[in-house]
């Protein structure tokens, strides 16, 4: 029997370190990728991100309360 690894396939869009930037006039990821990641990611290699955090604007509400 085989053993299935599911990768987790990211949404930079759902992401903490998606952020905008005046700058560029867009969004940018702002974790800062070494050159071998960075060369990986852009050319599609890699599907899935090793440093993506899921964004939930509510668990800050929650802190509050």
């Amino acid at each position: 029997m085989k053993k299935t690894i599911k990768k987790q396939v990211t949404n930079c869009e759902s992401c903490v370190f998606y952020d905008y930037d005046e700058d560029y006039e867009g969004y940018v990821c702002t974790m800062n990728l070494d050159q071998d990641e960075l060369g990986r990611f852009l050319s599609g290699q890699t599907f899935s991100c090793p440093y993506y955090r899921f964004y939930d604007e509510y668990k800050s509400v929650h802190k509050q309360i």
